[in-house]
């Protein structure tokens, strides 16, 4: 009696697993691929790793913080604090919390064009900001706004010292004071 001999239906199967692996791999390595290729790209044409730093520059890269850089040159604040030392926590994860959240905003807002004009701080940044005040400013300033950082009916530090760090408001329509409400509610 003779054996039936083994057919190739195994290799078969064999080679189109393979091919199927190879051509799955493509399709959902090329989307990937891209997708990668075009953050890093994006990444490196923003200048991302500069957002890391404390360098100034930085907050310069997005060609509409110009007037804020230069009026901070000239400004009170320019020899003793950096945009970091004011609009940033000081512990390293709120810092970094801060940035993220503030860099997704900002390149949010300079990609759709959506931003408030003449660009204004949001409330979250303004606690930071009267807190970094405090810290600085705290042992001269300590009786006259004790529960500052606690009273949100408290007078911020920038209510009466508005153009200290950058100078006057100004937007690209000219000089213009935000409302109690415009500040509160971006």
């Amino acid at each position: 009696m003779e054996t039936p001999e083994p057919t190739n239906s195994g290799e078969k199967c064999g080679i189109l697993s393979r091919f199927s692996r190879v051509t799955l791999g493509c399709l959902l390595g090329a989307p990937v691929g891209l997708l990668a290729g075009l953050g890093f790209f994006t990444f490196n044409y923003a200048e991302g790793l500069s957002y890391l730093s404390s360098d100034p520059q930085a907050c310069m890269n997005c060609h509409i913080m110009r007037s804020q850089f230069d009026s901070w040159q000239k400004g009170s604040h320019h020899g003793a604090a950096k945009c970091v030392d004011c609009h940033l926590p000081h512990d390293f994860i709120g810092k970094y919390m801060a940035k993220s959240n503030n860099g997704y905003h900002h390149s949010k807002g300079f990609t759709l064009q959506d931003f408030h004009e003449p660009i204004m701080i949001k409330p979250g940044n303004s606690r930071i900001l009267q807190d970094n005040c405090l810290r600085c400013h705290g042992g001269m300033v300590h009786d006259l706004v004790a529960g500052a950082t606690t009273d949100p009916r408290s007078v911020e530090c920038v209510h009466c010292h508005r153009s200290v760090g950058h100078g006057e408001t100004a937007g690209l329509g000219g000089r213009r004071d935000a409302t109690a409400d415009e500040r509160e509610n971006p």
